[in-house]
């Protein structure tokens, strides 16, 4: 007979505390720690000047070349005799300061190739403002 001793069928008290209660009440009072506390801005008042004037509007010279159905050119209304003079005008065009703004019509009836000869020649010049007028007719 065993005396002081428990009995084997008695189960052991279990002596580890649960941590998952303490964390979960920690993480809580970090997550309001965090809240409180007031952001920090960086920032940097500066006194900026104002502008006193408003920038001129200036409208843009618009340089107009018509392509014809029989690919001879245009310049503002003006026959051009050959494309020599086309690169010079192109030339004299890209020059000017601010650039202007060159308009490219075709007839309905011309030839691709007129056309992509102005859009090479124009590009070989340096304009960078170009557009063609009229393709809204092909929007449809």
């Amino acid at each position: 007979m065993n005396l002081g001793t428990g009995s084997s069928d008695e189960p052991e008290v279990m002596m580890d505390i649960n941590t998952t209660p303490l964390i979960d009440v920690m993480l809580v009072l970090i997550i309001m720690l965090i809240i409180t506390i007031p952001a920090q801005l960086h920032s940097v008042n500066l006194d900026m000047p104002v502008a006193t004037s408003t920038p001129q509007k200036v409208d843009p010279v618009v340089v107009k070349i018509d392509i014809e159905a029989d690919a001879s050119l245009r310049w503002n209304g003006q026959i051009l005799p050959n494309r020599q003079a086309l690169e010079t005008k192109l030339s004299e065009a890209a020059a000017l300061q601010p650039q202007p703004e060159l308009h490219i019509r075709s007839h309905g009836k011309a030839k691709y190739e007129a056309a992509a000869m102005v859009l090479a020649s124009a590009q070989r010049s340096g304009l960078t403002k170009l557009g063609i007028v009229g393709s809204e007719r092909f929007a449809n």
